[in-house]
């Protein structure tokens, strides 16, 4: 007989669902879901860039994905020019996790020939015929978050995520996410701190659209 672990046996008295320890990693962790569900959706900085010429009209859509797995969060994400939906320029996998009581964790992989899955969001189950061990982590680029006064705030670590384009060494990550607005700022860097590639102007601001 399967022994019930006296966590999951609290979490089934409480809400008195038939949830089970073999559940994804969102139930039973409020911030965790709060986290997930903020992050997914479809994006605009439309307003952003109506507003300032210093921003372009970038559309971001990000959903869960391998929902049937047990080990963290898993998200599909792109990144594209409003012009230019059917070629997004960013396309990465994201793994959200809970390190500690108060600290989660965003890490990012990257997809093998991009490309070939530009669109998967709009898919019933995106990215279905992929698995994690099919991806490459970008170690040391990992976002670390925390909730605070409303929101979940956090970037990379020091000069940890390297990078090489436009001859940067290192990129830093700056983000902020709250229920309706996700305000994300990335900046390339070469070895002597210099800012070579990424708004000089601000973050960008992007705003989710109704479904």
């Amino acid at each position: 007989m399967k022994l019930v672990r006296p966590r999951c046996a609290v979490v089934l008295m409480t809400v008195m669902v038939l949830f089970s320890c073999d559940k994804a990693p969102a139930v039973g962790d409020p911030e965790l879901q709060k986290l997930t569900s903020w992050m997914t959706g479809s994006f605009s900085s439309q307003k952003q860039a109506e507003a300032d010429s210093n921003f372009y009209d970038i559309r971001l859509e990000m959903v869960p994905i391998w929902t049937d797995r047990n080990d963290a969060v898993w998200l599909y994400v792109e990144q594209a020019a409003a012009s230019a939906l059917d070629r997004p320029y960013r396309q990465r996998v994201y793994r959200l996790t809970r390190k500690d009581s108060k600290t989660y964790e965003s890490a990012v992989f990257t997809i093998e020939d991009p490309l070939r899955v530009a669109g998967a969001w709009r898919e019933p189950r995106p990215l279905a015929a992929l698995t994690p061990d099919s991806l490459a982590e970008r170690t040391g680029c990992a976002i670390l978050l925390e909730y605070e006064g409303g929101a979940f705030i956090g970037s990379t670590v020091d000069k940890g995520c390297p990078s090489q384009l436009r001859g940067a060494a290192y990129a830093i990550s700056k983000v902020r996410i709250e229920e309706m607005v996700l305000t994300s700022w990335d900046r390339g860097y070469d070895s002597d701190d210099k800012q070579v590639w990424g708004s000089r102007a601000g973050p960008y601001v992007f705003y989710k659209l109704a479904d």
